[in-house]
């Protein structure tokens, strides 16, 4: 049953013309791939870092015996940003900021990793985040290349 308030358009309606209630992800592919692995985090814990009023942000162009190409971002917060729901919270605001940002000024061969910080990850206006992380990566870049 489609609910009273959805769109008119059938764009993810199935072959009786029936649709879904559940979506699917609509955003197009993004260039930036997540940093999984314990050990790039470390790396980039080594290397260049960035503070900004909303988050800590570490990047670090990867060496000749990995991949050189592709951007990777990790995003972590620790406990002390709150409980499992603040943290989650300010993890998807960074990794919004990240998906529209870092494909503009981001490098081909950088590993970045967005830690939040307290209150001021989540509370901070959107557009004073998205103003950090530009303001970051270009700091994090400044005298490299």
């Amino acid at each position: 049953m489609t609910p009273p308030n959805a769109p008119e358009d059938k764009a993810l309606a199935d072959a009786e013309g029936l649709q879904s209630a559940v979506l699917s992800c609509l955003h197009d592919a993004s260039p930036l791939v997540t940093l999984s692995k314990r050990n790039d985090f470390l790396k980039a814990a080594r290397a260049r870092r960035q503070g900004t009023s909303s988050f800590l942000l570490q990047g670090r162009k990867r060496d000749a015996t990995e991949p050189a190409t592709g951007i990777r971002v990790g995003y972590t917060c620790s406990k002390k940003v709150g409980n499992a729901v603040a943290r989650n919270h300010a993890k998807r605001r960074l990794r919004e900021a990240a998906r529209l940002v870092i494909p503009e000024l981001g490098r081909d061969g950088w590993d970045y990793v967005l830690i939040g910080k307290k209150s001021d990850t989540s509370a901070r206006p959107f557009d004073l985040l998205l103003k950090d992380l530009r303001y970051a990566l270009k700091k994090v870049h400044g005298d490299t290349e």
